[in-house]
């Protein structure tokens, strides 16, 4: 029976380079990525293996996106939200992003894509706040009082995660697009 055990991670947009890291150094106590898991990686247990890690971002990737890296000596292990790449190599390879300009770019992106759904998700919360407040004001308010105010919690509450969960980060592309840009 293979032995797996979930690490977390620390958060893509925040910790990339350090996840990449906790990756490689797992790998070398003989813990390989596996695949994604719910806010982190499913790891599996194997021999030692001196690897390094390396994510790209990527939508619709294609054929010959994987058979780009693939001739540059990384693999694919794995892909989060359909746009989100992992990749190994061993130590001896170059690493996929070498140059500031490619690495800015790489979060520019990031950041964009971040950015139009944190704005959404606030735009949301703030029409959630607004129809409430419309309620509140109406004559069958105090009838349903109750029912009403559940509703909108529980609304309000998964509408508050989508914005926790795209709002941090695009503040953490935020953060890095400025640190590159340096």
């Amino acid at each position: 029976m293979t032995q797996t055990k979930y690490v977390a991670s620390g958060g893509l947009a925040f910790d990339e380079e350090k996840d990449m890291k906790k990756l490689a150094g797992l790998a070398r106590k003989g813990w390989v990525f596996e695949k994604f898991s719910f806010l982190g990686y499913k790891l599996r247990k194997t021999s030692p293996v001196e690897l390094q890690y390396a994510l790209d971002y990527r939508k619709e990737a294609d054929e010959d996106y994987f058979a780009y890296f693939e001739e540059a000596g990384w693999k694919h292990e794995g892909t989060s939200g359909g746009y989100i790449h992992l990749f190994s190599a061993p130590k001896d390879i170059a690493p996929i992003y070498t140059d500031q300009s490619s690495i800015l770019e790489k979060y520019q992106i990031e950041k964009k894509s971040m950015g139009k759904a944190a704005l959404l998700m606030l735009f949301v919360n703030i029409a959630l706040a607004a129809v409430f407040y419309l309620f509140t004001s109406a004559s069958f308010y105090q009838t349903y009082e109750t029912p009403i105010k559940v509703t909108f919690t529980i609304i309000e509450i998964l509408a508050l995660i989508g914005l926790i969960f795209t709002g941090l980060p695009y503040l953490g592309y935020v953060y890095r697009v400025r640190k590159w840009k340096r």
